[in-house]
This record gives structure tokens, C-alpha cells and sequence, in this order.
């Protein structure tokens, strides 16, 4: 990887819909060749894929909130499976400290959430945090 493919990556981070016309003026290549960038990124896993950026808020999902769940590591083939079926888990890390799991969530209600919370404790012991605003907007920009 060079510095022409870690322009590309950036610019693509910050759009990546841009069309691989602008994308070649900005790296001074043609279009096949920032093509055949692109596409040998993919190819190799740099690039895993292309997402789309949803406001939760104006799909109705009022409450985001981090989840803290201390687990034993038994329970984590039953614990995956559950946690990659639940729609409304948007991250789920495995950390050091006091929790073993930290599971970021974005539901309707704080109905739904409780309800959520009372479903994850059957595997441990749970400490929640609800959001209200974030003073830096969240951003992917890795390189």
C-alpha cells in the first residue's frame, strides 16, 4: 500500500459514493487505474465494504445507550449468537475491567431498553448509560 491508496482510502472515508472520476483528479491517475486500486483494496480486505450513514432519530430511535454486562466466558457461545440476533445492537466489544462486554444500543423507548436490559441479564450482571447529546459527531477516519 502506498501513499496513492491511503489518499484514496481517506478520500473515500469521507465519501464513498465520490465518483472514481473525481477520485483520479485528486490523485492525478486515470480512472481505470484508481479502478483497479480500488477494486485490488477490495480484493485484499482494506476496503470490506461500502455502508450507508441512517439518523436513528428520524427512524423514531430516541434512546442511545451503553450497556456494561459482566459475563462468565462460558456463557459467551450462548451470549453471540443472542446478542447478533437483537436488531437494535449497534456494537458489541469485548473489554477488560470491571464488565467483560460493552454493548452500544439505540431503541424507541426506554420501555424497549428495559426490557432489552432484563434479557441481557440473564447472562450477568448489567450497568446502563443513556446518551443525551455528543458534542463530536462520530467519524470512521482511520487513515
Amino acid at each position: 500500500m502506498d501513499e496513492i491508496d491511503l489518499k484514496l482510502l481517506r478520500l473515500l472515508q469521507q465519501n464513498s459514493r465520490a465518483p472514481v472520476k473525481y477520485l483520479a483528479g485528486a490523485v492525478s491517475l486515470s480512472s481505470p487505474a484508481v479502478s483497479a486500486r480500488i477494486e485490488r483494496l477490495e480484493k485484499r480486505g482494506v476496503i470490506r465494504g461500502y455502508t450507508l450513514d441512517i439518523d436513528p432519530l428520524q427512524l423514531g430511535y430516541h434512546i442511545l445507550a451503553y450497556i456494561n454486562l459482566d459475563m462468565q466466558p462460558a456463557q459467551k457461545a450462548e451470549f453471540y449468537p443472542f446478542i447478533q440476533s437483537c436488531p437494535s445492537v449497534l456494537e458489541c466489544n469485548c473489554v477488560t475491567g470491571n464488565y467483560s462486554m460493552l454493548v452500544k444500543v439505540s431503541f424507541g423507548s426506554t420501555q424497549e431498553l428495559d426490557s432489552f436490559i432484563g434479557q441481557l441479564q440473564k447472562f450477568g450482571k448489567t450497568k446502563t448509560q443513556i446518551v443525551f447529546s455528543s458534542p463530536v459527531p462520530p467519524r470512521a477516519t482511520v487513515v
